[in-house]
């Protein structure tokens, strides 16, 4: 992948948020190779939920299932429930209201652990959580596109 700017590689929070979003497509392969050529653990992931817990649990387990973060370690577990809030308000505009007032996910989301580049180096590892899909009214055609992202170091 090769950016305007002339680098060589895609940093991790836009390789998440293509990860998720190109899930459909025959691209998704071209991400993973990026992925997979810098080192970063990645994993892939479904939820569809009125409930903002289950959509939480859904990410937290699939990362510690995939073995992203390491569940027995407080500041991974801390800092991708940071990442996942952070992706879930993105969704919800701002204001987390799904469930109790009658709207439901649908989304794919992809976890990403590593370095992060850039012209300043940076201490240890970084998380980042992107989620895609819909959200609505639970009435299929009542919902929209929308998308959130999270980003946290470990």
């Amino acid at each position: 992948m090769q950016e305007a700017s002339g680098s060589t590689s895609f940093p991790i929070g836009k390789l998440a948020i293509l990860l998720a979003v190109l899930q459909e497509h025959e691209w998704k392969k071209v991400v993973e190779q990026e992925l997979k050529s810098q080192d970063f653990r990645y994993t892939i992931g479904r939820v569809g939920a009125m409930d903002m817990i289950k959509v939480i649990a859904a990410i937290e387990t699939a990362a510690k299932n995939n073995n992203i973060i390491d569940s027995n370690k407080y500041r991974e577990v801390h800092s991708l429930y940071h990442a996942i809030i952070e992706a879930i308000q993105s969704i919800g505009r701002g204001v987390v209201q799904f469930g109790d007032i009658l709207r439901t996910v649908g989304l794919t989301f992809a976890i990403v652990r590593g370095k992060m580049t850039g012209a300043v180096e940076h201490e240890g590892e970084w998380i980042a959580v992107c989620a895609y899909g819909t959200i609505g009214a639970p009435k299929k055609g009542f919902e929209h596109e929308a998308i959130g992202f999270g980003f946290n170091h470990i």
